[in-house]
């Protein structure tokens, strides 16, 4: 990931690598606008230059071959996980992805993720587009049908990565999670992205951001994210 700014006094925001083309010295990074912070980032026109660029920022991540692995997304969670589906797909392992999102609407996409996919699996919490319910859902979908999982790999708001890590030891599966706690200098010195995995203190901008999602403490991290 990178923690960019947009301007001088501009929120210090990580952002994941969603996508990069080293031929053309680029990265792509996906933002949803909800803040001061990303409106301004999201302002940009072609052509300007945010302040600060800091990266590539956390730990590099082991890809697998021959396996079966379930990347499970979750809103914005797409984007960070697109780049994993690809290095997957490209490895040759066979990559089921599960896609949900609040509503149609709020899918993006499609066209990539399919493209790297051996099968994807859609859910909506509204039913506007595929399964009407939770990513989850179409996990233990999966799971009864007899899918042979060697890894799942959960991206997406808290409660759903600690959905998926609950369904996933509930089954026997390794599961890995990407955190997402509050973040700020992003190397390990202000403690503000401290999470609690395995009964250690971690820190995900330097430890992770990914981790054995069976070990998280959900309660905490969930608890911090709510001071903020």
């Amino acid at each position: 990931f990178v923690i960019v700014r947009s301007h001088e006094t501009g929120e210090r925001i990580p952002l994941t690598i969603a996508d990069s083309d080293a031929e053309r010295g680029t990265i792509t990074l996906v933002m949803q606008e909800v803040g001061r912070g990303t409106e301004k980032l999201g302002a940009f026109e072609e052509g300007q230059s945010y302040i600060d660029v800091v990266g590539p920022l956390g730990k590099h991540r082991e890809i697998p071959e021959g396996k079966t692995i379930v990347c499970v997304s979750g809103g914005l969670g797409l984007a960070p996980m697109y780049p994993q589906t690809k290095a997957y797909h490209a490895a040759g392992n066979k990559v089921i992805s599960i896609v949900g999102a609040r509503s149609k609407s709020l899918l993006f996409w499609q066209d990539k993720i399919e493209k790297v996919s051996t099968r994807v699996l859609y859910s909506t919490d509204d039913g506007s587009f595929g399964h009407h319910g939770y990513a989850t859902q179409l996990l233990e979908q999966l799971v009864a049908e007899g899918e042979k999982i060697d890894e799942v790999v959960a991206i997406g708001p808290v409660p759903h990565m600690r959905a998926v890590a609950e369904c996933c030891k509930k089954h026997n599966l390794p599961v890995t999670v990407s955190l997402n706690p509050i973040m700020v200098d992003g190397t390990g010195m202000c403690g503000g992205c401290r999470v609690t995995v395995g009964g250690k203190v971690q820190y995900a901008c330097v430890d992770g951001p990914e981790f054995d999602g069976a070990e998280v403490d959900f309660a905490e991290l969930m608890a911090r994210q709510g001071t903020y």
